[in-house]
């Protein structure tokens, strides 16, 4: 979208607009501190987080909520149609995407880019580069940034060790299911049986990523790149909670045996919670970030505008630890909980949430006129 800072009037009151889904409150609460007005797209019959919970009102002398507008559709997606574009240009609105906005518009990139007449606030051109399946894909980025992260495999015919196999979900094709596998013929008998029971179909099965499996601490990197300060700062670190996994690995050792005979864990996400890293891996990790926000303004400009993550393994020495990059977010996270990590107090003075960072930015640029460097 060119020229998407002209979309917006800076010298009216800016609306921050997101999907009702993922990282919206955190987007909301974020924007409500910075002084912004806020507004959540929402489907009929999802809404009442937004225009109830967590409504904006006045109650004994303070203020409540964090969402001052809801704006109702019928589904989702309909967010792409001209009726839902047409009322948030009316409402001076920037969007804020986050992963269900991709999920829920159906991966329709072509729209998002080229139709979706709302200025966008982070780089609209990256969302795409998340899926595996397209050709300057996350990897590619990694690649070009000097990232390390697990080989791949081409084909079945090609493992040589342990591998986890992702793979989208038959009937949930924005989830990914995963197997592992130490040969072709171990890939060939998973895969058969997963199809039988209709988790994943053949045609997924042929683009799916084989990847080798690493054995590390999960650690995710969130970062947040400023093109007003033309700098990579390190946001928060935190890990997924995930089920079934999470509750299979509490069981004691015996009881996982049994349970196995019945149920395979399932690596679904269901939340995430702070983690810290030790101080001496803080300059592995402000360098990786720096690392990929360049290898992202060389491949898709303008580049990183505001958060992305990088989720990683971490491995044991000697000769020192290193972070294996297994996932890649290029928008923003939905972890809430990044903001009780230490990072951002160190820099500010202040733990600052991924959200409140983002209106910051947004703040900042509106002061000093450089909304056109920040909006796509």
């Amino acid at each position: 979208m060119k020229d998407a800072s002209k979309l917006v009037d800076s010298k009216k009151p800016i609306t921050v607009a997101v999907l009702g889904s993922h990282s919206a409150l955190e987007v909301c609460a974020g924007a409500k501190a910075m002084g912004f007005r806020t507004l959540v797209v929402c489907e009929k019959g999802r809404d009442s987080v937004y225009s109830q919970t967590y409504k904006s009102r006045k109650e004994g002398g303070r203020e409540l909520g964090v969402v001052d507008e809801v704006l109702l559709l019928d589904k989702f997606s309909d967010i792409l149609k001209k009726d839902a574009i047409s009322a948030l240009q009316k409402r001076n609105s920037v969007f804020v995407p986050h992963r269900s906005f991709q999920v829920y518009t159906n991966f329709n990139y072509d729209a998002i880019e080229n139709d979706f007449a709302v200025p966008i606030l982070g780089s609209r051109m990256l969302l795409r580069a998340e899926e595996r399946t397209q050709p300057r894909n996350q990897y590619y980025l990694m690649q070009k940034a000097g990232v390390r992260y697990p080989k791949q495999f081409k084909s079945p015919s090609e493992i040589d060790r342990l591998c986890i196999v992702k793979v989208s979900e038959a009937q949930r094709t924005f989830e990914r299911s995963f197997f592992f596998a130490s040969s072709a013929k171990d890939f060939e008998a998973t895969s058969k049986e997963k199809i039988k029971r209709g988790e994943i179909t053949k045609d997924a099965l042929d683009k799916a990523v084989i990847e080798e499996f690493i054995i590390g601490v999960p650690v995710n990197f969130n970062y947040f790149y400023s093109p007003l300060s033309k700098r990579t700062e390190i946001l928060g670190t935190d890990a997924r909670r995930q089920t079934s996994i999470d509750g299979f690995l509490r069981l004691p050792a015996d009881l996982q045996q049994k349970v196995s005979q019945f149920m395979s864990p399932s690596f679904e996400e269901s939340g995430h919670y702070a983690v810290t890293i030790l101080e001496s891996m803080v300059g592995q990790c402000q360098e990786m970030g720096e690392k990929f926000a360049k290898a992202c303004q060389k491949e898709y400009a303008p580049g990183i505008i505001g958060p992305f993550a990088l989720q990683c393994a971490v491995l044991p020495g000697p000769p020192k630890k290193v972070s294996v990059v297994f996932d890649v977010s290029m928008r923003m996270p939905g972890s809430p909980g990044i903001q009780f990590t230490p990072y951002t107090g160190y820099l500010y003075g202040e733990q600052m949430s991924a959200g409140k960072r983002l209106a910051y930015e947004l703040q900042r640029a509106v002061k000093e006129k450089r909304l056109d460097e920040i909006l796509t």
